[in-house]
């Protein structure tokens, strides 16, 4: 899988196939080449998850610091460079 497919995976999707790769890779049944491309894809998507958490306590954090006191969603804006 592409890191720019990773990328567009929800959060329980990019679980999903960490928890699949893991499963693979515990069986040990893999050749080595193949589980060191497991594995790699698995770094990329442990990763793209703790980007997606990052982003989501962001959000959180917008929603629950308002100047004046009222909570309120504000949509966040990634900076530069995130996306």
């Amino acid at each position: 899988m592409a890191s720019k497919k990773i990328d567009r995976l929800s959060f329980d999707a990019t679980l999903e196939e960490l928890e699949t790769i893991v499963h693979q890779l515990e069986q040990g049944s893999l050749p080595l080449e193949e589980a060191l491309k497991q594995f790699e894809q698995g770094v990329h998507l442990v990763r793209a998850g703790q980007q997606k958490l990052e982003q989501a306590e962001q959000k959180i954090q917008i929603l629950l610091t308002q100047a004046d006191g009222t909570e309120q969603a504000v949509p966040f804006q990634p900076e530069q460079g995130e996306e």
